[in-house]
């Protein structure tokens, strides 16, 4: 049995047996009416009434239903005809228990028996037996037969449509529940895959294509020293990648594999400057130094002012670049300038993974952004910003 048929039968039983526990609620209140029936056959009642219910509160467990079902019937017809013995006509009180016994007690068996061939034949073999019973019993008594009997088939006949409805609805929502479900999955997964592509994307240009720049440059303005170091630690990462790990950024061109939980701005801003004036750029540093950042945003924010860095010793001419740190309750924000030679902003390539990835979406993926402000003769500044 498919997950989908356990889920509707579940469902069936569950409402087979709440509507069945109620209506046998219900008549044994009508039952205990003084009067309504003498006292040895009421407590015979009392007897079938607790076989009724038990037998109504086993269709939860999905377990030999076809049987308690039976038991269900059985147990609710001796009801209805247990009234015969007085030999006298029912009172209302007992009008309405046989009543709420035939059209709802008895007849929560519809609800089940609507999922199969073999039910449904229980499901006319009782219904004839109980309209049956009923029509016996307040015949020889001489009740009233009109209500009780249009009370009693009205309840098989709804309860048997509640029955087709559930068994027809439940399958067709849980299907689309597993389609929305596997839609969702593999939109994830595409997101995920897409979110792996640019970081590798960033990762690469960060790292191995920085030092490829530098070696089709021939390494003008850098050490031996400093590009065989890079050239080192790009080789490590790519180790690193081939054995499966996933390196985490540690700074503009350094990845490592276990983050720190928080890190200290002031003890990373050295690091960075020492770095690039090994390579040529002095950076001058103003403002706050010591600022306590998540791991995740100081990484983001160090890499891309890396960049921004890294951009200033390629393109701008000079040597020299001046950050200035400042922070408010809210963020923490970088303001990168030269004087250099600037340039048109608008020629910007959109393809261009330097600014567009491992400066301005790295920043969006910790909720920061960036700014940048050029014109040829008059510099470059970019405005990095992070939350706190």
């Amino acid at each position: 049995m498919s997950r989908i048929q356990k889920e509707r039968d579940r469902l069936l039983a569950a409402t087979a047996r709440t509507v069945g526990l109620t209506a046998t609620a219900t008549a044994l209140l009508c039952l205990s009416v003084p009067g309504s029936l003498p006292l040895p056959l009421y407590f015979a009642s009392l007897v079938l009434i607790l076989c009724l219910g038990y037998a109504q509160w086993q269709l939860a467990g999905l377990l030999r239903l076809t049987m308690w079902m039976w038991i269900i019937v059985a147990a609710g017809n001796a009801l209805i005809l247990v009234h015969l013995l007085p030999g006298t006509a029912l009172g209302p009180s007992a009008i309405s228990a046989v009543g709420v016994i035939g059209a709802a007690s008895v007849a929560c068996v519809c609800v089940l028996a609507v999922t199969s061939r073999t039910r449904l034949i229980l499901l006319v073999a009782s219904a004839a037996l109980t309209v049956g019973s009923l029509g016996v019993t307040l015949g020889m008594t001489g009740s009233r037969m009109a209500e009780p009997l249009v009370f009693t088939v009205t309840g098989w006949i709804a309860l048997t449509a509640t029955g087709v409805w559930l068994s027809r609805t439940v399958p067709r929502t849980l299907k689309r529940i597993s389609t929305m479900s596997r839609a969702y999955r593999v939109e994830r997964q595409a997101s995920e895959t897409e979110a792996r592509r640019r970081q590798s994307a960033r990762l690469l240009h960060d790292t191995v294509l920085a030092t490829l720049t530098l070696l089709a440059h021939s390494g003008v303005g850098v050490s031996h020293g400093a590009l065989r170091e890079q050239a080192a630690e790009d080789a490590a990462l790519l180790r690193q990648l081939r054995l499966g790990f996933t390196p985490d950024p540690s700074r503009s061109g350094d990845y490592k594999l276990k983050p720190v939980e928080q890190s200290t701005l002031g003890n990373t801003l050295e690091s960075v400057k020492q770095r690039f004036r090994r390579m040529g750029l002095e950076v001058n540093w103003h403002g706050a130094g010591q600022v306590l950042l998540p791991s995740d945003v100081l990484d983001a924010f160090l890499l891309a002012l890396g960049e921004c860095l890294e951009n200033v010793r390629r393109h701008s001419g000079v040597n020299e670049a001046h950050v200035t740190i400042t922070d408010d309750d809210a963020n923490v924000r970088a303001m990168v300038t030269d004087a250099g030679k600037g340039f048109d902003v608008s020629t910007i390539d959109a393809g261009r993974l330097g600014f567009t990835e491992s400066i301005v979406a790295r920043l969006r993926d910790v909720g920061g952004n960036a700014r940048l402000f050029s014109s040829p003769g008059s510099g470059t500044t970019v405005v990095l910003e992070v939350p706190k």
